[in-house]
């Protein structure tokens, strides 16, 4: 049987990442959830009464084991693995996988080799100046169900990580309703 985790990094390896505006949202909801600018642990933990990380994976990775398609979001070097599940309600959510440069990581105050299971958006978008870019978003299908998920760099203090997300089945992404802030 195949590791949960390990499905979630095929897919992630597998999805064909567009550009938002080349994207069909599956709706309003959807769309607001892709595209969420801030952290999305925050607007995740907002959405229940108990949020919680389950860190999997913080080692370093070296630079053969990047996709050509992640070196060219970052850049070729020893990076921080991270890879965790997001759970609102006990309920697993969130898949998310976090590559962190060395020359990143050497730059920074703040030691995310020992993160842990404090959400990664708390302390990223706690530092000014913190911001997204290069955003991507697709589907994959998972198991006979289609998966929502999102890449993109993540910068703190002028130095970038990258991150990306599968929104896995039960994810509030996938609720079938019309929000007051919609896209």
């Amino acid at each position: 049987m195949t590791s949960p985790i390990r499905t979630f990094q095929q897919a992630l390896r597998d999805i064909n990442w567009q550009s938002p505006s080349h994207f069909q949202f599956p709706d309003s909801n959807a769309k607001h959830w892709l595209l969420e600018e801030e952290s999305l642990s925050h607007r995740l933990s907002q959405s229940c009464s108990d949020f919680s990380v389950e860190l999997f994976t913080s080692n370093k990775v070296q630079a053969e084991m990047l996709s050509s398609k992640e070196a060219d979001i970052l850049t070729r070097e020893v990076c921080l693995l991270r890879e965790v599940i997001l759970r609102g309600d006990r309920h697993d959510w969130v898949y998310g996988r976090t590559l962190i440069p060395e020359s990143s990581l050497l730059s920074h105050s703040h030691d995310f080799e020992n993160q842990g299971e404090l959400p990664l958006g708390v302390t990223v978008f706690r530092s000014q100046g913190a911001y997204r870019d290069a955003l991507q978003v697709g589907v994959i299908e998972v198991e006979g169900q289609a998966l929502l998920a999102r890449r993109s760099r993540l910068w703190m203090n002028e130095t970038p990580m990258l991150v990306a997300e599968l929104f896995l089945p039960e994810s509030p992404i996938y609720l079938k309703r019309n929000t007051i802030n919609a896209l």
